[in-house]
């Protein structure tokens, strides 16, 4: 039998794999602040959940409670996707980096985060917004974009290990 040489990992599949590490992390770290921000906000852990599936459904799933298949999903769906879109600009500016220290980690989810949160909040047409900034106050708001910073930064620090 022929000896298989083990399979070459190349430079695109290391980056597509560390961007969808990143936003990965980063998109359960957020997700978990935004059920535990709807819980004590809206008594209703799905509420902010279901709030991205806007972009499909429209205004029912921002007004929409319980968890559901189609809002549910849909909004942790859309919500993963543009996680691992931010951590796409993460990784790039990882990237630049000599040596990725978690300083530097921490630095670059920062910045990463605080553009998201502008472009979600500010630039976008209403129709493209995350939607859970309309269940949130803004202490959870602030909660959920903290909790996609740590978990950009987590990715960042366990590479550097």
């Amino acid at each position: 039998m022929p000896k298989t040489r083990p399979a070459k990992i190349t430079p695109l599949a290391l980056r597509v794999g560390r961007v969808l590490m990143s936003g990965t992390l980063a998109s359960l770290a957020s997700a978990a602040v935004l059920a535990w921000r709807g819980r004590v906000e809206n008594a209703s852990a799905a509420a902010p959940l279901n709030a991205p599936a806007h972009w499909f459904f429209g205004r029912e799933s921002l007004h929409r409670d319980d968890g559901s298949l189609r809002h549910t999903a849909t909004g942790l769906l859309v919500h993963h996707a543009s996680s691992v879109f931010w951590a796409g600009f993460y990784e790039w500016l990882q990237s630049r980096r000599r040596r990725v220290t978690p300083a530097a980690a921490l630095s670059d989810a920062a910045v990463v985060t605080c553009m998201a949160a502008v472009v979600d909040l500010k630039v976008v047409p209403e129709r493209l917004t995350p939607g859970f900034e309309r269940r949130l106050g803004r202490l959870g708001l602030a909660g959920v974009y903290a909790g996609f910073a740590v978990g950009l930064a987590l990715a960042g620090v366990l590479r550097a290990r």
